[in-house]
């Protein structure tokens, strides 16, 4: 457990994506971004080159290991297209056949089964069309708050150590002597073999943590991601916010996001700002003493100073 990363898949985020799809009931925060990609879904020369990906994750199939692989610091989706598309023929059939516990084969599984060779171009294609088309536009939204988990997880590793980072992860994870026990109801025992555990935000699984299915692919999960349900808003102070007249409405706005320490591009994605604009108010507020800032690895961190709660309580009423 000591080779424990954290990273962001694009990858994970283009196929997981179509779980919200197709049950919009359980991924209701997602609507905005459901509505938009219904619609990219209906036009035919996209709908029959993204039927291969549809298929295999239709109504929450479990997912080969071959099409989420573990993610590195900073890997790209061209990247990761690469690596799938390089999967051995043996991989992918025993990592389709891993998925076959409680559900069949779709059509195009037994098809790839059958044909892993020829068919695998197909789906790495099916991949890249639907990450071009409906993941792309709203990438740097979704990644923006990805990096912001990743510094999160990162600082409380670096502040608590491992057993407590995780069970500030998820609920369902504790530290039990030398392992990580996940309240998960697919019962897996794997021994990590001295190959680390990947561990990246998802913002299209809210439940519960998602581990690889077979004990031969290299150890990764996916976590819910913190603060989900900002990912479609922007912020704004309240009309006739007094602390608006006083320092900006930009300036406020921001106040009042960072109650949590957060990126510069987190806070560009809730406000609606641009980052250029989001680190210029920040400068000026670090250097009236209203914000702090602390690099964690890549990310900087910004949050507010005991002053800056002083104002927002007093132009709150408090």
């Amino acid at each position: 457990m000591a080779g424990v990363r954290l990273a962001v898949s694009p990858a994970n985020e283009t196929v997981m994506s179509m779980w919200a799809l197709a049950s919009p009931v359980h991924h209701a925060v997602h609507l905005p971004w459901i509505d938009r990609a219904r619609v990219t879904l209906r036009r035919p020369e996209v709908a029959e080159r993204v039927r291969p990906l549809v298929e295999l994750t239709w109504r929450g199939c479990p997912l080969p290991d071959f099409i989420t692989p573990a993610a590195r610091p900073n890997v790209e989706m061209v990247d990761q297209l690469d690596q799938i598309a390089a999967t051995p023929s043996a991989v992918v059939v025993q990592d389709l056949l891993s998925t076959t516990a409680r559900r069949p084969l779709s059509p195009f599984g037994r098809a790839l089964l059958a044909d892993p060779r020829g068919l695998l171009p197909q789906l790495v294609d099916a991949m890249r069309v639907w990450y071009d088309e409906a993941i792309a536009p709203d990438w740097p939204r979704m990644r923006a708050l990805l990096d912001a988990d990743v510094a999160y997880r990162a600082a409380q590793l670096a502040e608590n150590g491992a057993g407590r980072f995780f069970e500030q992860l998820h609920p369902s994870l504790r530290w039990l002597g030398d392992r990580v026990v996940s309240d998960d109801p697919f019962e897996r025992d794997f021994d990590l073999r001295d190959r680390g555990l990947a561990l990246n935000p998802t913002v299209f699984s809210h439940r519960r943590v998602l581990w690889n299915l077979l004990e031969d692919s290299l150890p990764a999960a996916a976590y819910p991601v913190r603060a989900v349900g900002t990912l479609w808003e922007t912020a704004a102070p309240p009309p006739g916010d007094p602390l608006a007249r006083v320092v900006g409405s930009g300036r406020a706005a921001l106040l009042y996001l960072l109650d949590t320490a957060t990126t510069t591009t987190d806070l560009a994605r809730r406000t609606g700002m641009s980052a250029g604009n989001v680190s210029a108010h920040l400068t000026a507020l670090h250097a009236a003493g209203l914000v702090d800032r602390a690099r964690q690895g890549r990310h900087v961190l910004y949050r507010n100073t005991d002053a800056a709660a002083v104002l927002l309580s007093a132009s709150r009423g408090g």
